[in-house]
């Protein structure tokens, strides 16, 4: 038999399994022997009151019941003779379209300005000891994107766009911690992403698809009003049935380029922002009072409306550093 039960407990007995399991016990009115497994489905942390709580939805099987492993299977097909689609840039939404489109049965072509992700650590390195700057390789360009060396985490507030879990599962599946499919506030981390995404670039490249780096997208090829491929720095033409332009906000010459030839690019609503740093003990005292073990690095949220306009912190890096970030621009000539 399995129960869906919701329990709001201590993190002492949250973070040990037989505590888990008696107060998973206790709460059915069922003995603890009755209780053959409980399963987290979603852990968040209640700090409003000064004494930290764990809020639990659970699964607890009783009886012969045992749970199932979260499914991390995926129709991957081969697609080395399909038609191709053209991807540029490496970030998170190229990498995510190219499995979307290894299911569906296309060939993703992926273009990538900047360099693999083990070679980019070598930019980045002489840019925070040497301030040598390699304007296509470096935090914001790059393969894993803008993120992989500077976050850590991928953030939404919405989860009306898309399959918040199917992108969590690819994540778990290309080796992300299984943890972040019950966290209320799943965190990858910076040091684990380089290796989920060169374990991305496997399974695009094992099942026919395309990688090309240090390729510079700098035109599209329109036939007959109608896109049909890129063309690189270098010259070199990329064609397929369709082209997604995935090169995130920091690809300035990709707005200038639209600019030029007068291409439409549809205006939206953006947020001005700010950065605010405390130090962590100081936040963690503030939420958790002094009761921090077993607890992890605590964060805050901020929301507000001021007339017609709202206030909100968008994320926060709990027990992380402060990185430079810089803007990267290509002047040509003519």
């Amino acid at each position: 038999m399995v129960t869906d039960l919701q329990l709001r407990i201590s993190p002492e007995a949250a973070a040990d399994n037989d505590g888990l399991r008696h107060a998973a016990a206790a709460a059915l009115r069922v003995s603890f022997a009755d209780v053959a497994a409980v399963q987290i489905v979603r852990r968040s942390l209640d700090v409003r009151h000064k004494m930290p709580m764990v809020q639990l939805q659970l699964k607890v099987y009783t009886g012969a019941s045992q749970p199932e492993p979260p499914p991390l299977h995926f129709n991957y097909q081969n697609v080395d003779d399909k038609p191709p689609v053209i991807i540029a840039g490496a970030g998170p939404a190229g990498l995510f379209a190219a499995l979307k489109l290894l299911e569906k049965g296309f060939k993703p072509v992926i273009l990538e300005r900047g360099k693999t992700v083990s070679e980019r650590k070598y930019d980045i390195a002489r840019l925070v000891r040497e301030q040598t700057v390699n304007p296509d390789s470096n935090r914001c360009f790059g393969e894993g994107g803008a993120g992989t060396f500077s976050d850590g985490k991928l953030y939404t507030r919405s989860n009306k766009r898309g399959n918040i879990d199917e992108v969590l599962r690819q994540l778990v599946f290309h080796g992300a911690d299984p943890n972040i499919l019950i966290e209320a506030h799943p965190h990858i981390g910076t040091d684990k992403l380089p290796r989920i995404v060169a374990n991305i670039r496997q399974t695009i490249t094992a099942h026919g698809g395309e990688y090309h780096f240090d390729t510079r997208v700098t035109n599209l090829i329109v036939k007959d009003n109608t896109v049909v491929g890129v063309e690189d720095a270098q010259g070199r033409r990329y064609e397929g049935i369709a082209v997604v332009l995935a090169t995130g906000h920091s690809a300035r010459d990709m707005y200038e380029l639209f600019y030029r030839n007068g291409w439409a690019l549809e205006a939206k609503p953006f947020a001005m922002g700010v950065r605010a740093e405390h130090p962590q003990a100081l936040i963690n005292d503030i939420q958790y009072g002094k009761n921090h073990r077993l607890l992890p690095p605590a964060e805050y949220a901020l929301t507000a409306q001021t007339g017609e306009r709202d206030v909100f912190s968008f994320c926060m890096c709990p027990g992380g550093v402060i990185s430079a970030s810089l803007y990267c621009r290509r002047r040509n000539s003519g």
